[in-house]
């Protein structure tokens, strides 16, 4: 049975955790890692979240997979090789270490682009970081134990959200900012 999906108020340790991670990673990956960023919710100040580090990894291309792949698991990471998304290589942590997601993406991709936006978007405007909390706590109770549903019904508000993202972007001049690591 997977593990029950578990939101929590906003932890400053995730910060820290992401920092220990990051600075891993750079020391194993060296310059073949242009970016190493903390994403997702537990990147987000004060925002509530599952406590789950998510790091996103920017190469310059996917392939070859054993240049990072082998790297990655030197340091405690496995890759997930079915996950269906194309546009990355999903790496997870091994049993017995802290819950971990790493998206390896491609430099200039879209998929490599819009995490940055939502968590620099969601980083100014508190109010959507509410409404998004407020969503993941309601999703929490109904699907505690069904993590595709919860994901699946996240999705229309994180689209209304992006939406409103892409104007802030256009009207900011928004561009991803230097790598956290």
């Amino acid at each position: 049975m997977a593990e029950p999906i578990i939101v929590l108020p906003y932890d400053r340790e995730w910060k820290k955790e992401f920092l220990k991670t990051g600075n891993l990673i750079r020391n194993s990956l060296g310059e073949f890692a242009i970016r190493i960023d903390h994403i997702g919710s537990t990147s987000i100040e004060g925002l509530d979240a599952k406590p789950i580090i998510d790091i996103q990894i920017t190469v310059k291309s996917l392939d070859p997979l054993e240049i990072y792949k082998g790297r990655l698991e030197k340091i405690g990471y496995f890759h997930k090789a079915d996950n269906p998304d194309k546009t990355k290589r999903y790496f997870r942590e091994l049993p017995g270490k802290k819950r971990t997601h790493i998206h390896v993406r491609e430099s200039g991709s879209w998929s490599s682009l819009f995490p940055l936006l939502f968590r620099d978007y969601m980083r100014c405007h508190e109010n959507e970081c509410n409404l998004y909390a407020e969503l993941k706590y309601k999703l929490m109770n109904l699907y505690a134990n069904e993590r595709e549903k919860y994901v699946e019904e996240k999705e229309p508000l994180i689209w209304e959200i992006m939406r409103r993202a892409n104007h802030w972007s256009q009207e900011t001049g928004w561009k991803p900012e230097i790598s956290d690591i």
